[in-house]
């Protein structure tokens, strides 16, 4: 299978059928989903016969341009999370999410900040997306950090979904982070 992306030290490849284990793991460490599910991991048999099959759906949706994609150390195959970047299920493909999951072994690494800033290099001049959004809950400045590296800013404050009440932090809410095609090439990352 074709790698969608590569950086230094990072590939990012489709899922494959056989790839629900990784995930199974990854939504098993407690500190992994603290901002998503309050520690809780996610059932092995919703991985197996919801998200998986959605994610791979996802491939077909949208040809291959968009989805959750599995990010690979490059130099040792070892798994290392996953990066998404795509438009919400019916809407436009100019207007996409930017989103990450990775191992505890991979953070503090500049892995998310890397891969993130290739996928919005990618998808400003490959995909003809016009903007690139992203979600955090406010206590995650981890988070907001790579979105901030990258040039995204703040474009609003959100309230958390009732199904996320009980995660810690959620009283706070969070924000939605952008950045434009033309913002992101007054930054200089677009070649001239």
């Amino acid at each position: 299978m074709d790698p969608y992306l590569q950086t230094a030290r990072v590939t990012l490849r489709p899922f494959g059928a056989d790839d629900a284990d990784l995930l199974v793991e990854l939504d098993s460490d407690p500190e992994v989903v603290r901002y998503l599910s309050g520690g809780a991991p996610t059932a092995p048999e919703v991985v197996r016969d919801q998200i998986l099959p959605s994610v791979r759906a996802g491939y077909d949706r949208w040809g291959g341009r968009f989805g959750l994609f599995a990010a690979d150390e490059t130099a040792s195959g070892e798994f290392l999370g996953w990066f998404c970047l795509r438009p919400e299920r019916d809407g436009p493909l100019d207007h996409v999410e930017l989103g990450y999951r990775l191992r505890r072994a991979a953070w503090g690494r500049g892995i998310a900040t890397e891969v993130a800033d290739a996928l919005l290099t990618k998808a400003f001049t490959e995909l003809d997306v016009r903007v690139v959004w992203g979600a955090t809950m406010a206590l995650n400045r981890g988070s907001q950090r790579v979105m901030e590296k990258v040039g995204m800013t703040v474009t609003q404050t959100l309230e958390t979904p009732e199904d996320m009440l009980a995660v810690e932090g959620a009283d706070l809410g969070g924000f939605q982070y952008e950045i434009t095609r033309d913002q992101w090439k007054e930054r200089g990352a677009l070649p001239s």
